[in-house]
């Protein structure tokens, strides 16, 4: 019984552990089968030692999803027909992860070029334009999940050059990550995690650093949805102590500042208030015109936003609104979902300060942004509710808004 050396050194490319690589399938299998799954680290050593030499269909789903190719690829038996039924397996979770039905494209000789990546990218830059102003709807990412779905199936089906295969597999991780941050704004932080395993693999084959960074901050925003923040300042010390952010002070200063917000709510005021200053010391340096388009979004509005974060989880609500105020001042106009949610934000950081009749106001206009995706956005106004219900204020105008969000649970 021979190990699995094939296996071994995927994960070891991904850095996966085995209980790591037991998490990510169990995420797919949850997303798939739309219930929790089994897979354990026991598992996965019975698939390294050579015990389990021909994983059975659901295991074998998994691993192609997390790994991004066939079982086979990874040191695996199968049977003489076992090629088309990979295929099919793959087809079928990617189908059910977008809701809809991916059609198979039969075999041929065409060739991919540089213009099959500019006509997947404007399809990107579509959704990303789509996901800015509605949100994390499920069309948006089942579109983006259908999207990489049918640059999977070009790969599958037509010759490329390695130049053309790195150029798709990224524009398949940004997509991937583009659903998983669908899935983050919708306060699904399991399906956002099936999402980014895909992500990170498909960040590995591209061989591009800044689609594994952005894969690794959407986790870590996983991490904090789930209340993990333990989890959250470990994944985002690895994005602050990574090559990229050593050579970068964009990278730097966003994984500066999410190790601040995991720390802030973790206790640790000190060590918190020192990586926010980091932050804004790198940031301070940023700039880079080479950097890729996603990172964009960390402009100074988002600097401010992310540090009010860090206020609150602190205790100091008027320094997060006095945050809110600049981020709201300077926001981007086509920043509809990003304006609704900081506005959210601002009306919690009011009723946190007992300014009970503006929270109000301000709880109102945020209602009226929100696109209705925005499930962070809504749970933002709940806590508001919360926060307004327990000052006990009989003002009529307050009393109506709590009646009226209740309906927003």
């Amino acid at each position: 019984m021979a190990a699995n050396v094939t296996l071994r050194d995927h994960m070891a490319h991904l850095g996966l552990t085995q209980e790591e690589l037991a998490r990510r399938m169990n995420a797919v299998l949850e997303q798939l089968e739309g219930r929790p799954s089994d897979v354990s680290a026991r598992t996965v050593r019975n698939l390294l030692s050579g015990s389990t030499r021909r994983p059975n269909g659901r295991t074998r789903v998994a691993l192609e999803a997390v790994f991004g190719c066939p079982a086979s690829d990874l040191g695996f038996s199968s049977s003489a027909s076992s090629s088309g039924d990979e295929q099919v397996r793959r087809r079928t979770f990617l189908a059910v992860a977008g809701g809809s039905a991916v059609a198979a494209t039969p075999a041929g000789h065409r060739r991919l070029g540089q213009s099959d990546i500019d006509r997947y990218n404007r399809e990107h830059l579509a959704l990303t334009d789509d996901a800015a102003v509605l949100g994390g709807t499920r069309g948006v990412e089942s579109k983006a999940v259908q999207l990489a779905a049918r640059i999977h199936e070009s790969l599958d089906s037509a010759d490329s050059s390695g130049r053309v295969r790195r150029q798709m597999y990224l524009l398949a991780a940004g997509v991937t990550c583009l659903a998983a941050s669908a899935a983050i704004d919708a306060s699904a932080p399991l399906r956002a995690r099936a999402h980014l395993g895909n992500a990170l693999t498909l960040a590995g084959l591209a061989h591009d650093s800044a689609s594994a960074f952005r894969a690794w901050d959407h986790l870590m925003l996983t991490s904090s949805q789930r209340e993990n923040h333990a989890e959250a300042a470990t994944g985002a010390d690895v994005m602050k102590r990574s090559s990229l952010a050593r050579r970068d002070p964009s990278y730097a200063s966003l994984g500066h500042m999410r190790h601040a917000n995991a720390l802030a709510r973790l206790g640790e005021s000190k060590e918190s208030l020192r990586a926010l200053a980091l932050a804004e010391q790198a940031y301070g340096k940023a700039g880079s015109p080479s950097a890729p388009a996603w990172i964009s979004f960390y402009h100074r509005a988002e600097f401010d936003a992310l540090s009010s974060y860090v206020w609150t989880a602190l205790g100091e609500h008027e320094r997060a609104e006095s945050c809110l105020h600049r981020t709201l001042a300077v926001l981007p106009d086509g920043a509809v979902r990003d304006r609704g949610l900081y506005t959210a934000h601002l009306s919690l950081a009011q009723a946190r300060q007992g300014e009970a009749e503006l929270a109000c106001a301000t709880a109102r206009r945020a209602h009226a942004l929100a696109p209705p995706g925005s499930r962070r956005t809504t749970n933002t106004l709940v806590r508001t509710r919360q926060v307004l219900t327990a000052l006990g204020t009989r003002a009529p105008e307050v009393m109506s808004w709590i009646e009226e969000a209740r309906t927003w649970n």
